[in-house]
């Protein structure tokens, strides 16, 4: 097989917290850092309250936006009342990328034990966008982009990724 050259995806990113600003999104921070030192592109960053509707309905604007691939949000995956990101996704995705939160289990284990049990990191897909929620803390994103996401979403990484079936993902909303 040939070299393959690497394709720069274009990546949303969502910062979930009551509480937070764009000046102290330490984990929101961390992860553009990342996107751009990989060479993607930060197609657009914003915060949100814990509200499942609007968290939702970013998430389906950002799918309906053929300049994005994808969307990573982090915060709102816990298990308090006010944690509704993980549903929030769920009701955008069509198909749910189970083996994510498995992996990204199976990486924090290593880091923090059994407390990664309180975790409910999740992927997805909705017209043809990825969509990745992750917890809030800056272990936890660095855990997921460095063991997860920066291989998956570079197309030479082998034997597979995420960016090669990227142009599949919409194949059964176009016409034959």
């Amino acid at each position: 097989m040939a070299d393959r050259s690497f394709i720069p995806v274009r990546i949303a990113l969502l910062t979930v917290s009551d509480t937070r600003s764009l000046a102290e999104d330490r984990s929101g921070d961390l992860l553009e850092e990342r996107i751009r030192k990989a060479g993607h592109v930060l197609a657009a960053r914003t915060i949100l309250r814990d509200e499942r509707h609007e968290i939702a309905a970013q998430l389906r604007a950002w799918c309906a936006d053929p300049e994005i691939d994808v969307a990573i949000s982090t915060g709102g995956t816990g298990l308090t009342g006010r944690d509704v990101t993980v549903e929030a996704h769920r009701d955008v995705y069509e198909k749910e990328i189970d083996a994510f939160a498995t992996v990204f289990t199976m990486v924090s284990m290593q880091k923090i034990g059994t407390s990664a049990v309180q975790s409910r990191a999740t992927g997805g897909v909705a017209n043809g966008t990825y969509l990745f929620a992750l917890p809030g803390s800056t272990g936890a994103c660095r855990d997921a982009w460095d063991e997860i996401l920066e291989r998956q979403l570079d197309y030479r990484h082998m034997p597979c990724n995420f960016v090669e079936i990227l142009p599949r993902l919409d194949e059964h909303l176009r016409r034959k």
